[in-house]
């Protein structure tokens, strides 16, 4: 399975022709070259994390493509046929296995309403929590860590990196930070990897990594 990493929360998956796109959202640009897209994973409604215009331009080129995503997914995209999944929910879409777990966005403030928010764990193999720290309750080989937004600080990021421990990690959710700021996550979760065994690709959007 190979994995490429686009602007800010979007990942992109491919295994024996078929293609997995995870949060194509506002920060990220278009993707107009997908083909053999099976499958459509939106964490939250954020837009950061999906927009309408997006998942347009997917199903343009692949209109049998599925749509996953909590209920609030479902509500904000009431436009697109979105098959609803929660906390201990598996699918199947083409060569992706899909097994999702956790159910709350993080905390930004107590004035914002807590949203729906489902990580997404790939063929066994690749856990994104979307906007959470959500531990898979399984070990798990390679971890999209996020690296800036309004709802962590850094200490929680690298704790929760320290506590999967992964044997690989990259940073997603970055489009926040500036170059410096980049430079010091990345820094900061190449030390957590190394103490627990793992290792760190500071990934730059288009950058590819084979899982």
């Amino acid at each position: 399975m190979q994995l490429v990493k686009r602007e800010h929360a979007c990942l992109v998956l491919t295994q024996s022709g078929d293609t997995l796109v995870v949060d194509p959202g506002s920060f990220t640009l278009p993707l107009d070259d997908l083909r053999g897209v099976v499958a459509i994973v939106i964490t939250h409604e954020h837009p950061d994390h999906w927009t309408p215009e997006h998942l347009d331009r997917i199903l343009e080129m692949n209109p049998d493509a599925q749509i996953f995503g909590p209920a609030g997914v479902a509500a904000a995209a009431s436009t697109h046929k979105i098959t609803v999944v929660a906390d201990g929910d598996t699918a199947t879409a083409g060569a992706f296995s899909l097994a999702f777990y956790g159910s709350k966005h993080a905390v930004i403030h107590s004035s914002i309403p807590v949203i729906d928010n489902v990580g997404v764990l790939i063929n066994d193999t690749l856990w994104y929590g979307g906007d959470s720290f959500t531990i898979p309750p399984v070990p798990v080989d390679t971890v999209a860590v996020p690296a800036g937004a309004p709802w962590l600080k850094i200490s929680e990021a690298m704790d929760y990196l320290a506590e999967i421990a992964p044997k690989r990690s990259f940073p997603t959710h970055e489009m926040v930070l500036s170059v410096a700021g980049k430079s010091m996550s990345n820094a900061r979760f190449g030390e957590i990897a190394k103490a627990t065994g793992g290792e760190y690709f500071p990934l730059e959007p288009g950058d590819s990594l084979d899982l």
